[in-house]
């Protein structure tokens, strides 16, 4: 990460601490679910400036929030220090599972719950109360690559997807060149990483294959990538994946954007018809600027992605990551937590995410979501 980046993190947590400035804890701390949490001292604010309580809120899933997750929570309990909250990214699988089993207070998940899969109601049945499927963070699923002499690299989704399921073996390959006349690509093996780990990264980077290239990708989009067929080696968790590519000449894999910016990977731009567009936290705010709510209009805000878009600027390899939330917690305390700690994410929270190689919600997307963390009881 440049010292440009990271002057800008910093000045995203100094933010961040000024806008919890003036907080303070107040309650009496009860378990429920493994966790407890103190009443806040005056509920939370629209303008996404969350007062403070004290206890504690265990989480875990998408590693491709994770990051993020992690900078709120430092921030958080910066200025709120009777605050304790844990993020375990074991992938957004687990996640749910875990939510569902009644082992975490919230979960974050790259995909939200699938009725389909029984998720909606299970998730309901824990709760007592209807879940929300809440976007938090965009974030960019980055094609990495690390090839010798390469540093400038553009893909289609039909050369991706026959990279991935190892069609395309070579660098020098006659279609990789066909995009890249001007590059001196290299005669070395590709070697393909993917998530072995159930995740949501994985199910969206499918979905956008699908979509673009149906006859070439036929494989249902799953969390489980080994059902796709991918070549090459499985990783758990983006940062295996990111590590991986970053230590092998000719690798290439898949992984949420702040894990290659924090790996100082290269990074492929991406041709579907409309240009090459390169992964910027603008490109990637531009693709889910046109994304609409597919779900009840509500509070269950689950957003539908254009992954065939062909709008010039626009980054189309992206996934919007979810908070799972209960609408009514069964100890009001940790409901009041879990909602003072949204209203940060989703409100002064966002500032700092293009500098750790995230995109923030677009506005219109973000007054919904912190109406629907308001409302969390």
């Amino acid at each position: 990460m440049s010292i440009t980046t990271r002057t800008g993190v910093l000045a995203g947590v100094a933010a961040g601490a000024i806008a919890l400035t003036g907080c303070g804890s107040s309650g009496t701390s009860a378990t429920a679910g493994g966790s407890s949490a103190g009443s806040t001292s005056s509920g939370s604010s629209a303008s996404g400036q969350a007062s403070c309580a004290s206890g504690s809120l265990k989480a875990e899933g998408s590693t491709a929030q994770k990051n993020a997750m992690e900078q709120w929570i430092k921030e958080f309990q910066a200025a709120c220090s009777g605050t304790t909250i844990t993020y375990n990214g074991t992938g957004s699988g687990a996640g749910v599972s875990n939510f569902i089993a009644k082992q975490d207070d919230f979960a974050g998940s790259d995909s939200a719950l699938d009725p389909a899969k029984g998720e909606v109601a299970k998730a309901t049945a824990a709760c007592g109360s209807p879940a929300l499927n809440l976007p938090m963070v965009t974030g960019p699923i980055a094609v990495a690559y690390k090839v010798n002499g390469v540093t400038d690299l553009t893909l289609t989704p039909q050369v991706i997807t026959k990279i991935f399921l190892g069609r395309i073996t070579t660098w020098n390959d006659p279609a990789v060149k066909a995009l890249n006349p001007a590059a001196s690509l290299p005669s070395t093996k590709i070697t393909v990483f993917y998530r072995s780990d159930s995740s949501g990264t994985t199910q969206n980077f499918e979905r956008y294959l699908a979509a673009n290239d149906p006859a070439g990708f036929t494989a249902k989009p799953d969390k489980d990538s080994s059902k796709a067929g991918f070549a090459g080696q499985g990783k758990t968790g983006s940062q295996g994946v990111q590590q991986a590519i970053g230590s092998t000449d000719g690798g290439i894999g898949y992984v949420e954007w702040s894990f290659a910016v924090s790996g100082n990977l290269d990074t492929a731009k991406v041709d579907n018809g409309g240009g090459p567009v390169e992964l910027t936290a603008d490109s990637a705010g531009a693709a889910v600027s046109a994304a609409r709510v597919a779900g009840n209009g509500g509070q269950d805000l689950t957003l539908k992605l254009d992954y065939a878009t062909r709008t010039a600027g626009a980054y189309p390899i992206i996934l919007v990551t979810y908070e799972i939330v209960c609408s009514k917690y069964s100890d009001a305390e940790v409901g009041s937590l879990v909602r003072s700690f949204l209203t940060y994410t989703a409100g002064a929270g966002q500032e700092s995410l293009a500098d750790l190689g995230y995109a923030p919600l677009p506005a219109e997307i973000q007054a919904k979501v912190q109406a629907a963390v308001a409302s969390i009881s």
